[in-house]
């Protein structure tokens, strides 16, 4: 029973953020189940290579550029899925995008930014798969979140607001359209080992300082019951798992990977 409620053969999955970290892991393991996935990343290089890499392992995928701040570029995104399939399934929107300033510091700019990929991106994918979703009476959409939503943390004010507010879509969106038999979920990573956590130890060559890795992830590992830190494939279980029909009965639900850093009081 479990086997058949985490099979996804036969559905369509499009995942923003494809070329690399959890949107890569994510896009592997949702082929893995027999989803066919659209990678789909504003590095388009990156996406085929995820593309080519779920192929080499016996999957089906695809790739396509995207740019989440543009709503044209996402709606032409699911577009082209559907056109392709004839279905969407899964949408996962996982593309994302770090800064790092104080609020004094903070220029327009910077929160123009960083809102229009982390929160603006994640509801034009959420709008476009629901109008499609919607009518189709079935899907399952998964936003990328983060546990920047429970914690404070000095200098991420942009990201961490821009996550919360994809909490809200989350919440909202799973009101609107779970009539209409389409799920609504969000999952929130703890610390993870990822491109974007990478740029405090890796060069501009590619070479990474594993001293340095293993200075910043120290404090993250003090803070987790579990004594690790997150790998992409350990979001992208969660991922797999709200797509699945295994969460058939979850909506407007945020899951935590985060090794139990932030555990409610």
């Amino acid at each position: 029973m479990l086997r058949t409620a985490l099979d996804l053969s036969g559905r369509v999955a499009v995942i923003t953020g494809a070329a690399s970290g959890i949107g890569r892991s994510s896009a592997q393991v949702l082929a893995e189940l027999g989803a066919a996935v659209v990678c789909a990343d504003i590095n388009e290089g990156g996406a085929e290579a995820t593309a080519k890499l779920i192929a080499e392992a016996g999957g089906t995928a695809s790739a396509a550029r995207v740019d989440t701040s543009s709503a044209a570029s996402v709606d032409e995104l699911v577009a082209s899925a559907v056109a392709a399939h004839g279905r969407l399934d899964v949408m996962a929107n996982v593309a994302g995008i770090m800064h790092t300033s104080t609020v004094i510091e903070t220029t327009d700019e910077d929160l123009d930014r960083v809102l229009s990929v982390n929160f603006k991106g994640v509801f034009y994918g959420c709008r476009a798969a629901a109008r499609v979703m919607v009518e189709q009476g079935s899907g399952s959409i998964v936003n990328m979140a983060s546990s920047a939503i429970d914690t404070t943390n000095a200098g991420l004010v942009c990201y961490s607001t821009a996550k919360t507010a994809v909490v809200q879509l989350t919440k909202t969106l799973a009101t609107e359209v779970g009539p209409n038999g389409v799920r609504v979920n969000a999952v929130a990573p703890g610390w993870t080992v990822t491109g974007m956590t990478g740029r405090h130890w890796t060069a501009e060559d590619g070479t990474e300082d594993e001293a340095r890795k293993a200075a910043v992830a120290a404090p993250m590992l003090k803070m987790s019951p579990l004594k690790r830190v997150g790998e992409p494939e350990d979001i992208a279980y969660a991922v797999a798992y709200l797509a699945s029909d295994a969460a058939k009965f979850m909506t407007g639900q945020i899951l935590r990977p985060n090794g139990g850093v932030t555990m409610p009081w």
